[in-house]
């Protein structure tokens, strides 16, 4: 049974770099090793004998650009999948997201230039005289290339993480240009929503801060629940990590009175599974839930030792007593 139009539209997209220069797309190796990691999450392995058992989980690899199959016929195992398993081409567009997200990570380590004294210098008054000028100027230098790819590192997550939880319960994310949801004291410009299903709008949240949105944006989040409303849709809630504080009690019952619906820690968690289905709840639970909640739990109580080191091919990270690296390149301009 070949691909419907729609399915291969959605497997093309899947593949495709995307936007940015450092954006990565999927080889069919790539694919072949995405769906075949897909067959064995869902236990239907014995279903497709070519694929043979023993490859790396998704997260067992350091390097993802290493995580492909060779000699198997991407197509052929996925129409198959497709034709098995009914929510498997969601499956495969979200898998394949946080793959291409973490390969564009991966080049962003590679790339991202050291900074010039020139754009960090004025910062040495604030600790001149504390330590050597040679020291200062290194400390400096790291602190902004550090800065930048966790800025990096920010930016891709939001690309990333609530596309693929609207794709995983049935909706689809809006930019504000495209949204149906209009703010209530200008009706001709657009809000921005993490994931519209049918007449529900949600705002996904991993956490709410103290310090959410702060300097004149919080109203923005107060307002969100009031826009849907005015547009005719019902607002939901879902903040993943349910510590509480101040401004996460305000923006719930911003939702309620709205007559929205507000889902906190575990309760979130149950209405993603719920309104996912038995197979992406697979995908929630295993590249979404799991490693959030591993990283979490293995928070230290104080901070390890930590030493980074670089030169033009490799940058090093040594964590209490673990080491790791990553390539670097030399079209990353180190100076």
């Amino acid at each position: 049974m070949a691909l419907t139009q729609s399915q291969k539209t959605l497997v093309e997209k899947a593949r495709s770099a995307g936007g940015g220069e450092l954006g990565a797309g999927l080889s069919d190796e790539g694919c072949a090793f995405l769906v075949a990691t897909i067959i064995r999450d869902l236990g239907i392995l014995k279903k497709f004998p070519e694929v043979k058992h023993g490859f790396p989980e998704f997260f067992d690899e350091a390097d993802p650009r290493k995580l492909e199959l060779p000699n198997l016929d991407f197509y052929a195992l996925i129409e198959r999948l497709f034709k098995l398993v009914p929510d498997a081409d969601t499956y495969f567009s979200c898998l394949a997201t946080l793959q291409k997200s973490r390969l564009k990570y991966s080049r962003i380590l590679e790339y991202q230039a050291v900074p010039t004294m020139d754009q960090v210098g004025p910062r040495a008054l604030l600790q001149y005289g504390q330590m050597s000028p040679q020291a200062l100027a290194g400390f400096l230098l790291w602190r902004k290339w550090l800065f930048d790819i966790d800025n990096r590192a920010g930016q891709e997550t939001g690309y990333l993480f609530e596309p693929i939880i609207a794709n995983a319960i049935g909706g689809a994310s809006f930019s504000a240009k495209a949204s149906p949801i209009k703010r209530h004291d200008d009706d001709s410009k657009g809000r921005q929503v993490d994931c519209i299903r049918g007449k529900l709008a949600y705002e996904i949240k991993i956490r709410v801060t103290i310090a959410a949105s702060g300097q004149g944006r919080w109203q923005e989040e107060l307002d969100f629940p009031i826009d849907c409303k005015q547009s005719g849709y019902k607002p939901v809630l879902l903040v993943l990590d349910p510590t509480p504080n101040t401004k996460l009690t305000e923006l719930v019952g911003a939702f309620n009175a709205a007559g929205g619906e507000t889902f906190i820690g575990d309760a979130a968690w149950q209405h993603l599974e719920k309104a996912a289905g038995e197979v992406m709840t697979v995908f929630l639970e295993k590249y979404v839930k799991a490693p959030m909640k591993q990283a979490l739990d293995a928070t230290p109580e104080e901070l390890p030792p930590i030493t980074f080191d670089m030169t033009e091919d490799a940058f090093r990270i040594t964590v209490g007593e673990e080491k790791t690296q990553y390539k670097r390149s030399s079209d990353s301009k180190i100076t």
